[in-house]
């Protein structure tokens, strides 16, 4: 994987797409992610037993880094956590071509930042659009069945951009 294609993922993607069973689009649509030591401990260690836990753990494709500038992410922890503070230093660290995270305050330090974010719903989107899912909704009704928090309103633009409204 060169630089440019390198995604760096938080533990919100990670965790959510293993509770609808879609885990693999990751590996599909990426090949490799990289997650810091934190997310990995976030989603392995301290949630062992939960949706995304083993499936972190045991895939091969998921490379961890750790992260050398601390300062950078105690500053980003003063309003995120530890996860996705290091996720946000990492992909700009390594340049990352994305970055995968889904909570909005983070993600808009993320772009803020100068860094090409998207969350569980756009990573459904494009499944959608590489033929590797056939449809958003089926996918959309199981994650409403989560924890996973968004809007209407969110939902429908996903509908929309996948075709589906």
């Amino acid at each position: 994987m060169t630089q440019h294609d390198l995604v760096v993922s938080n533990a919100s993607p990670l965790i959510t797409l293993a509770k609808i069973g879609q885990f693999d689009l990751l590996l599909k649509l990426f090949g490799r992610i990289v997650i810091p030591q934190e997310v990995y401990d976030e989603v392995v260690l301290h949630s062992a037993g939960e949706p995304g836990a083993v499936e972190t753990r045991d895939a091969g494709w998921v490379d961890v880094k750790p992260v050398a500038d601390d300062l950078a992410v105690s500053l980003l922890r003063e309003d995120l956590g530890a996860g996705e503070s290091a996720a946000i230093v990492l992909a700009q660290m390594t340049g990352a071509a994305l970055l995968l995270l889904d909570d909005a305050l983070a993600r808009r330090k993320a772009e803020r930042v100068g860094l090409t974010v998207i969350g569980t719903l756009g990573i459904l989107l494009m499944a959608k659009q590489a033929d590797l899912v056939k449809a958003v909704q089926p996918l959309l009704d199981v994650l409403r069945k989560t924890d996973f928090r968004v809007s209407a309103r969110v939902l429908d633009e996903v509908l929309a951009r996948a075709g589906e409204l």
